[in-house]
């Protein structure tokens, strides 16, 4: 295997502890009651696999193993085993503590989650706002105190070869992903007479095909409980004066509407999410007052907004939502 170096990755993870215990029942219940059980308890076989896999202390019992050993984690392996007893969502474009991703992948870390994510520093560093140092290390911090483990995986997706490695990466350190949440971006403002060749290029790379062959891979590799497989594309339609990120967010929004068909087999939903503007530090004083005024609410959006949203349509609750373009703006006007 080459370094990841020389794969334009860089990969950084942060273990979180084992998560509290839940009441299963009876402490030699039988193996149909826990298979039920760890089933109805959440969405994904990473919980079920943990489900059977914590089983062996429990019929030790009957076979006179020792109580400690199903009491806590004792050895490495049984600390790997605890980790994956989350479902592992991949969510996409997590370069700032203050961005919608970061929002999302909290919410989802406290809702039992555990979190691979992607950022790449250049495109924050080319940006206004500029590159926050030591963002994957502070996120990744925080989803650990949500019980969460992360693995952060910096990634450039207007490779195309980037997605695979996302998810072979992603895969290694967390096991199969339940959930694709897709916030990443390319968005540079330009109108229909100053945008270049290359800069409407890059934007279709990154916003249309990487989403393209992100959602490819989870289709490629899911084998979760039928039901429980999530894919959601953050999308915009702000076109004017902002070309190529709108039409290539139009792009996105069709492709993941696709996979509710195309994936349908797999029992995975997919729905795209229009957040409207939110106000992550980019907005000037003359565009929060546009906004606040075409708000009915009166108030600008935020990134928990948004990931409140995306938290309901990851949970069971959410599974009957599915093919939707949803409008999660505020009346925005």
């Amino acid at each position: 295997m080459r370094p990841a170096r020389t794969l334009g990755l860089r990969f950084a993870s942060v273990k979180a502890g084992p998560p509290a215990p839940k009441a299963y029942g009876p402490k030699c219940a039988g193996l149909g009651d826990r298979m039920r059980i760890a089933h109805d308890a959440c969405t994904g076989t990473a919980f079920i696999t943990a489900g059977l896999g914590n089983l062996g202390p429990q019929i030790g019992c009957v076979r006179g193993a020792r109580r400690e050993r199903s009491r806590r984690v004792t050895t490495s392996e049984d600390k790997h085993v605890a980790d994956r007893q989350r479902p592992l969502a991949l969510v996409t474009g997590v370069g700032r503590t203050a961005g919608i991703g970061a929002a999302i992948a909290y919410r989802l870390a406290a809702s039992g989650w555990n979190i691979a994510f992607t950022y790449w520093t250049p495109y924050d560093r080319r940006m206004p706002w500029g590159a926050e140092p030591g963002a994957a290390d502070a996120i990744t911090a925080a989803l650990a105190g949500h019980g969460a483990a992360g693995a952060a995986i910096e990634a450039d997706l207007a490779d195309p070869d980037a997605p695979a490695r996302v998810f072979d990466e992603a895969e290694r350190r967390l096991g199969g992903v339940t959930a694709l949440v897709m916030g990443h971006c390319e968005s540079v403002d330009s109108g229909l007479l100053d945008t270049t060749v290359e800069s409407f290029d890059r934007h279709f790379a990154v916003n249309a095909r990487a989403s393209w062959l992100l959602i490819r891979e989870f289709g490629r590799r899911f084998a979760g409980v039928h039901g429980a497989g999530r894919v959601i594309g953050l999308t915009s339609d702000h076109t004017v004066g902002n070309l190529p990120y709108g039409a290539s967010k139009g792009a996105l929004d069709r492709i993941t509407l696709a996979a509710a068909r195309e994936l349908a087999h797999l029992g995975v939903t997919a729905n795209a999410v229009n957040p409207g503007p939110v106000d992550t530090g980019w907005m000037s004083g003359e565009v929060r007052d546009q906004v606040l005024r075409g708000t009915p609410l009166g108030r600008l959006g935020t990134p928990r907004d948004t990931a409140h949203l995306v938290d309901f349509l990851c949970s069971p609750q959410g599974q009957w939502v599915n093919g939707q373009l949803l409008m999660s703006n505020g009346g925005f006007a």
